[in-house]
């Protein structure tokens, strides 16, 4: 069943809590690349070198908006 706000089916949500069931978002290092698990109070840093510019992944559930 697809949720009417953004188009996205209702059981991904429940898909990406399952991945990181510690609360926290994954994001890659700029300068290493590698992914780093960060929660809400960790310190904006990647835990390989120390770089502190990090990206955040793209989520894999479809996100639509309605142009007019």
């Amino acid at each position: 069943m697809a949720d009417p706000v953004n188009g996205a089916a209702v059981g991904d949500e429940m898909e990406e809590e399952q991945d990181n069931p510690t609360g926290g978002v994954t994001y890659l290092c700029g300068d290493c690349g590698s992914d780093n698990l960060i929660k809400a109070k960790d310190p904006i840093q990647c835990r390989q070198c120390g770089y502190r510019i990090m990206y955040k992944k793209r989520t894999k559930r479809l996100i639509q908006f309605e142009a007019r």
